[in-house]
């Protein structure tokens, strides 16, 4: 699949290309523009909110190529020692200083072992950490005191993600690292690939549920109270959660929510059970990953429950229709 040539690993682009589509739902212009750049030796921002595949699109080239995928979260405590390596204290004591006992970082790693390098959240590293890189991607090669320099190989890219709605603990990114990164904006998938990425990764049959779920979900981010809404691991946790929760209440509605849902305690209505699962579940798995305006005066929980009134309330044709079988997954 990849062979060496005089720019390093070239892969059968053709065929790869072809090969990552079966592992990825959509994306069809990111994967031909991502794996132009890795291709072309570049290193790349990829800046989109969170759960847009981006890390499911490296996996998927780095598996196709033969190398490793080193991640790396940028906050605070990315100093450049944890992100370069360190030498193990203990040989140290014994030993002196030697590159026998120095322990790789992930950016060392990535580099001998002609991987890729993904940093996630790249605006949150500091400005030190951030120069380190900028000396890996301009030189292909780091400085380790008492080591010596360590050159890269030639597949070793950098890849980094950045949230654009997110300012809060980030820190400016400077011309000199933007000047050497290809830059890829990744928005949110369609509607229709969302219900094919939750049902494919809740393995669930149920398409009135994934369709409710992923309705719901994708409504979080046009809420006008909401400043970020919910990707779609929302709706994936919304399914997850379904399943088992109908099992458990076996066709019961909880007195708590037997207004909302349209149905007095006790056993109700097929479809007013549903739907109040469906709240149940969207509470639980929705209202930690939206984020409300500060000057909105509304909780999550009131948000989402706003949705699921607009969803099957106020908007019914909004709903899918349909039988309802959520079934529960297998334990794992």
């Amino acid at each position: 699949m990849v062979h060496e040539s005089g720019n390093g690993r070239t892969p059968d682009l053709a065929h790869q290309r072809a090969e990552l589509g079966t592992k990825v739902v959509g994306r069809d212009r990111e994967l031909d523009l991502i794996l132009a750049a890795v291709v072309a030796g570049r290193d790349l921002l990829l800046e989109g909110p969170p759960g847009t595949s981006k890390s499911t699109i490296l996996r998927a080239i780095t598996a196709s190529w033969g190398i490793p995928l080193h991640f790396v979260e940028g906050n605070a405590e990315l100093t450049p020692a944890k992100l370069v390596g360190h030498h193990n204290p203990a040989r140290v004591l014994k030993e002196d200083y030697s590159a026998d006992n120095f322990v790789p970082g992930p950016l060392v790693a990535a580099m001998t072992e002609g991987g890729f390098l993904y940093v996630e959240e790249l605006n949150r590293a500091p400005d030190d950490t951030l120069n380190t890189l900028l000396t890996a991607m301009a030189e292909r090669e780091v400085n380790v005191p008492r080591v010596g320099r360590i050159h890269a190989s030639a597949s070793f890219r950098l890849v980094a993600s950045m949230n654009p709605f997110d300012n809060v603990g980030t820190t400016r990114i400077s011309a000199s690292v933007y000047d050497r990164l290809c830059r890829l904006a990744v928005g949110y998938q369609t509607e229709a690939e969302d219900r094919e990425i939750v049902a494919l990764r809740t393995t669930s049959d149920d398409e009135r549920l994934v369709a409710d779920a992923v309705g719901i979900t994708r409504a979080t981010r046009a809420h006008p109270d909401v400043r970020h809404g919910s990707s779609v691991r929302g709706a994936i946790d919304l399914v997850a959660v379904a399943g088992p929760l109908t099992t458990i209440r076996g066709g019961a509605v909880s007195s708590e929510l037997a207004g909302l849902a349209g149905a007095g305690t006790g056993v109700a209505d097929p479809d007013d059970s549903y739907r109040a699962v469906v709240l149940d579940a969207a509470l639980l798995a929705l209202s930690g990953r939206i984020t409300v305006d500060e000057a909105a005066e509304v909780t999550p929980e009131q948000i989402v429950r706003e949705l699921w009134e607009n969803h099957f309330v106020l908007d019914p044709h909004r709903a899918a229709r349909g039988p309802i079988t959520m079934t529960v997954p297998e334990p794992t």
